[in-house]
């Protein structure tokens, strides 16, 4: 069987951790960046800046398009290059059509906020322009190809993710009152779940158009920042709000359908993990 190929356009932190396992597993990986000297020693780089007005340049013929760009600035116009124009961009410049895309978004999708339980059958409709940015994109990658699977990602934590961790360090957590839902999930299950759907397609299996990529629980941001400060014997000095969109519940049934298992279930056993590698 002939090696299968992917092209991973904006391959970032999130993008890497994808790329390793996907090379693991024997796919030949192109990572296109701005920086390519932070791509992974094993795939094969395409220097492009995707905030660049110009067209990438030429690009090899791939089974699979991963478009997994990140914005760094939380600007209207960054957005729009980020995930609306440069998904497009991208898909164009590719010699043929690849067998399948997948597109990593987010939960700021929906904005249902209060406490309900969402899962990908559930209305997106953002409350803010930001939100209506992701899913314009979304909905553009979408019609652009017959087969695009959208993944919603919630808030990814991990390594090199530390403000949450930051912040309680110098005593402020959330307040439990009111409270406030937050979903999440360690960018190691991310990245091994976008793995498993390239590969569940390889193996010939039809993929979902949307998944929602977020851990077990769904857990209130001040219980969460109250356990990171016992965690760490933190004296706690301040209560300050720290919400990242609406509250609301991810469920992520859809997800496990897939066969795929967790490896951090809960904010627990993913935060657990980061401080003992910080002791």
């Amino acid at each position: 069987m002939a090696q299968l190929s992917v092209l991973i356009a904006g391959c970032g932190d999130l993008g890497n951790a994808i790329a390793e396992r996907l090379c693991a597993a024997d796919f030949r990986v192109y990572g296109m960046r701005r920086n390519i000297d932070q791509l992974s020693t094993s795939v094969v780089p395409i220097e492009y800046d995707l905030l660049n007005g110009d067209a990438p340049p030429k690009l090899p013929q791939v089974d699979y398009l991963l478009y997994t760009a990140a914005a760094k600035s939380r600007d209207l116009d960054t957005y729009q290059r980020i995930y609306v124009d440069g998904p497009l961009k991208v898909l164009a410049a590719l010699p043929e059509a690849p067998k399948c895309v997948l597109l990593t978004s987010s939960t700021g999708v929906y904005s249902q906020n209060h406490h309900e339980w969402i899962d990908e059958e559930s209305v997106a409709a953002p409350s803010n322009p930001f939100g209506e940015r992701l899913l314009q994109g979304e909905l553009a990658l979408a019609a652009a190809h017959p087969s695009v699977s959208r993944i919603r990602l919630s808030g990814i934590y991990g390594p090199g993710r530390m403000h949450l961790l930051s912040r309680v360090r110098c005593g402020e957590v959330a307040p439990l009152e009111p409270m406030h839902y937050s979903n999440r999930i360690h960018r190691d299950d991310a990245a091994r779940f976008i793995a498993h759907l390239v590969q569940m397609s390889a193996q010939g299996e039809t993929l979902e158009p949307v998944y929602l990529a977020t851990d077990d629980a769904p857990s209130p941001i001040g219980e969460i920042t109250h356990w990171l400060a016992q965690q760490m014997g933190v004296e706690i000095r301040s209560q300050v709000p720290i919400q990242r969109g609406g509250s609301k519940r991810c469920r992520n049934e859809r997800m496990h359908a897939t066969g795929y298992e967790l490896i951090y279930p809960d904010y627990r056993r993913g935060f657990a993990e980061l401080l003992l590698k910080e002791a």
